[in-house]
């Protein structure tokens, strides 16, 4: 009996680990995959989401430098005029260049003094930039090609072009554009990528709208483009990473993410594509299956030493019920009957084992109790350390995060009710010159005492935290434009009107926005009531500026 119990049990217990190892070990494979995948889905979003910023960025500052009229009015060739291009040129960093050109495509203006004289009049970006805020696909340089300095054995220069027209007093005087130099592309997404992707083998190209390659690292641009590889090799209603031959030979795992829009101006239509090869993709899946057979074989020979030890140890019982059995049948007075509960022994054995499963059952009450305190305790301390990941440690306030949770819960709550809502950004007006002069800890009071003083003026539903520095912003929920200002600038008389113990009287600057419509998003909100703070301040500090 011990030996054909344990062949069977032995059998069916291998069979049973060998199929769920195997089983296991697949599931193992295909979730490195589907990681593998997600891996360069990630990588393709953040590069996409990266470019679109930087294209929506820089057409905002071309319509920045546009809206600049007091400088414009000055005239187009004046000193400052080529001092506020220079300076946008030098803050920006891989900005070819920068010009103004009249209405008639004669450049009066450029950094360096490039092109200044010639006509631009038959070029797209002056073209379009008469008519509104234009962002041009890539191109090779046309006229700047000879002009710009270029090292030796580079690529011939692209740009991608950003222009408006500007206009003083309502009348357009010309067009202000800005080359941005293609090799901005490179550096983001080799900031993206980890720096073993070349030994990964993980490489990131970008194609244009209609799924032409614009963008490749430099050995495969020429392979790629020769071979006339195009977007539309990837199947564009599968949203996850594919695998796809490509024309350079590579069989490679790709994942193809569109750049998100981020306003009609700047969205191109690109399309970044995230491929690694099919070998190195699926490397860490490759040897799971023999391993995860290999354990499951193991178990399943331990399985079968366990079930014949288990077995003789039956056999042994069975062979102490048959002596006592014999000897009950032979009529020894000695002899106990285990199924019987009238000899003493087997009474004091029932009741140990009923003795000793009531003290279990009473251990483990108690370690379910014990267990339930200390996830009370957890939560407890993880509330905690929640409350302060969302806290301004200096002042008590909402820090960035918490703000950031509290303005999209807003944002939702005012485009459900249609309610207005708006944003007001504060600044200590020459906070440095404070630290500077007394010390931090004396900005440090300045700026808790402010803390306090704040939320005195706001009501019991607006929400106020500090962004960083000397940075406060507030919520106004279902406040207009008209009524933000009014608190704001009540705000400032407040703090105007409270000398501080330390450093005397404090003013602030203050920038307003309102949400505009249901699709208005956080960070637009927040930017356009940052570029009003900074409105105030180049308005001469201590007052209130909105966004139109």
């Amino acid at each position: 009996m011990r030996t054909q119990i344990a062949l069977l049990f032995g059998a069916l217990v291998a069979a049973t680990a060998v199929l769920v190892a195997l089983g296991f070990g697949e599931w193992i494979q295909r979730d490195s995959q589907r990681e593998a995948g997600r891996a360069l889905q990630l990588i393709a979003s953040n590069a996409a989401r990266t470019l679109a910023d930087g294209l929506h960025e820089r057409a905002v500052q071309t319509r920045v430098l546009a809206a600049a009229e007091p400088v414009w009015r000055k005239g187009l060739e004046s000193p400052e005029v080529q001092g506020m291009l220079m300076r946008v040129q030098a803050r920006q960093q891989h900005t070819a260049w920068v010009g103004m050109a009249d209405t008639q495509g004669k450049v009066r203006a450029a950094t360096k003094g490039l092109l200044v004289g010639q006509s631009v009049a038959a070029r797209p970006w002056f073209q379009k930039g008469l008519e509104g805020p234009f962002v041009g696909d890539v191109h090779k340089a046309l006229l700047l090609e000879r002009l710009l300095e270029r090292p030796p054995g580079a690529e011939p220069a692209r740009f991608v072009d950003f222009s408006a027209p500007v206009r003083v007093d309502g009348r357009l005087v010309g067009v202000v554009g800005m080359h941005g130099s293609w090799e901005w592309t490179g550096e983001v997404i080799e900031s993206l990528v980890a720096s073993d992707a070349a030994r990964a083998g993980l490489e990131v190209f970008v194609f244009d709208r209609a799924g032409e390659l614009i963008y490749a690292p430099r050995e495969r641009m020429q392979t790629l483009a020769q071979a006339g590889q195009r977007a539309a090799a990837l199947d564009p209603a599968n949203e996850r990473a594919q695998v796809v031959d490509w024309l350079d030979g590579e069989r490679a795992l790709s994942a193809r993410v569109q750049l998100p829009a981020r306003d009609g101006v700047s969205d191109l239509g690109w399309q970044v594509v995230a491929r690694q090869p099919i070998a190195q993709a699926y490397a860490r899946s490759a040897g799971v299956l023999p391993v995860a057979l290999l354990v499951g074989l193991a178990a399943a020979g331990v399985a079968a030493l366990l079930s014949w030890l288990l077995a003789r140890r039956l056999s042994e019982d069975l062979q102490t019920l048959a002596r006592a059995a014999s000897n009950v049948n032979a009529g020894a007075h000695e002899a106990i009957i285990p199924l019987l509960g009238s000899s003493r022994e087997v009474f004091k054995l029932s009741s140990a084992m009923a003795h000793m499963t009531e003290r279990m059952l009473q251990a483990n009450d108690d370690m379910e109790e014990q267990v339930r305190l200390r996830t009370q305790q957890l939560e407890r301390a993880n509330q905690e350390l929640d409350r302060q990941a969302r806290t301004d440690a200096l002042t008590g306030l909402l820090n960035r995060r918490g703000f950031e949770a509290q303005i999209g819960f807003a944002l939702a709550l005012a485009a459900r009710n249609l309610q207005p809502m708006s944003v007001v950004t504060f600044d200590i007006d020459h906070f440095k010159r404070i630290n500077d002069s007394q010390g931090h800890a004396v900005g440090d009071a300045v700026l808790q005492r402010l803390a306090r003083l704040l939320p005195q003026h706001l009501r019991a539903s607006d929400i106020v935290a500090r962004v960083g520095g000397e940075e406060f912003v507030a919520l106004l929920p279902n406040t207009d434009t008209a009524g933000a200002m009014k608190v704001a600038q009540t705000l400032l008389d407040a703090v105007a009107a409270a000398p501080d113990p330390d450093v005397g009287q404090i003013t602030l600057s203050a920038g307003v926005a309102s949400l505009r419509n249901l699709q208005d998003t956080r960070a637009a909100l927040l930017q356009r009531s940052d570029e009003a703070l900074y409105a105030a301040k180049q308005a001469g500090r201590n007052r209130v500026c909105m966004t139109p």
